[in-house]
């Protein structure tokens, strides 16, 4: 199969991202993968590759630096590789009281769930306006609905990320490309440990990485807005939660967090 549909996945080296790249590949597509841990990208580089006979080309790139969405663009345009398909789902989120974490730690997570996805969706943008063919795959979070005390900064971030797709999806409908902002419950990645969140009891149903990003996938081919991966939680977001007074929102999300 040719490799008219390759696609450039960020955060690739596990969970989510790591599912999505090899979804795409078992479609006998090409695929670019960058994440920080070049052994990781490796090691998945020579599964796809052997397994579905595809292109796989690795980047190792630490999206927390301001410059690396620009190296990531310039390193696919010099190596003469066409991105018809952008999948941004780089992230990472952190607990506790705003005023008691490290703002370097909040800043880089600002840095990699926002500025470096805004950045990316930019260059890659121009290229799929002139092609007048694109898909954008950008994984938000069910986060982005609500605040989210001892986890300020991450919900906003991701409410950010479906705001921006959803805007940018109205802006390049009539160039045939399509912007979907995948928002997921609780998954069991390696978030958990990451972000601090060992222990809360809203992690005790984690869905699947793989079972996530089947749907995210999936939406993104059918070009829809927001994509859920469980029917309660969209009902919850669309229906329960802007009828509930905003204090008590604020409640419900706090309890969700505490340990």
């Amino acid at each position: 199969m040719s490799n008219s549909n390759t696609a450039l996945v960020t955060g690739a080296s596990s969970g989510i991202g790591m599912e999505l790249a090899r979804i795409h590949a078992a479609k006998g597509y090409d695929v670019v993968i960058v994440a920080r841990t070049e052994d990781a990208l490796n090691s998945l580089k020579q599964e796809l590759e052997s397994a579905f006979k595809v292109k796989v080309w690795v980047i190792a790139e630490d999206l927390v630096e301001p410059e690396s969405a620009q190296r990531i663009y310039q390193q696919t345009k010099s190596n003469g590789i066409e991105i018809t398909t952008l999948i941004n789902n780089a992230g990472f989120g952190g607990h506790g009281l705003f005023h008691e974490r490290d703002l370097a730690k909040d800043q880089a997570m600002m840095q990699v769930n926002m500025v470096t996805l805004t950045n990316l969706t930019h260059y890659y943008l121009q290229d799929m306006i002139k092609a007048k063919y694109g898909r954008i795959l950008n994984v938000s979070s069910t986060a982005s609905f609500m605040p989210g005390p001892l986890q300020a900064v991450y919900y906003a971030t991701k409410a950010y990320v479906t705001s921006f797709t959803q805007a940018i999806a109205e802006e390049v409908r009539d160039y045939n490309i399509t912007a979907t902002a995948l928002c997921p419950g609780t998954v069991a990645t390696g978030f958990v440990s990451s972000g601090d969140l060992d222990g809360v009891s809203a992690w005790d149903n984690a869905k699947t990485p793989k079972s996530v990003a089947e749907v995210g996938y999936r939406d993104m081919e059918k070009g829809e807005l927001v994509s859920f991966n469980e029917k309660g939680l969209k009902f919850m977001t669309n229906w329960i939660m802007p009828l509930l007074p905003r204090k008590k929102v604020l409640k419900i999300s706090r309890q969700f967090m505490e340990k």
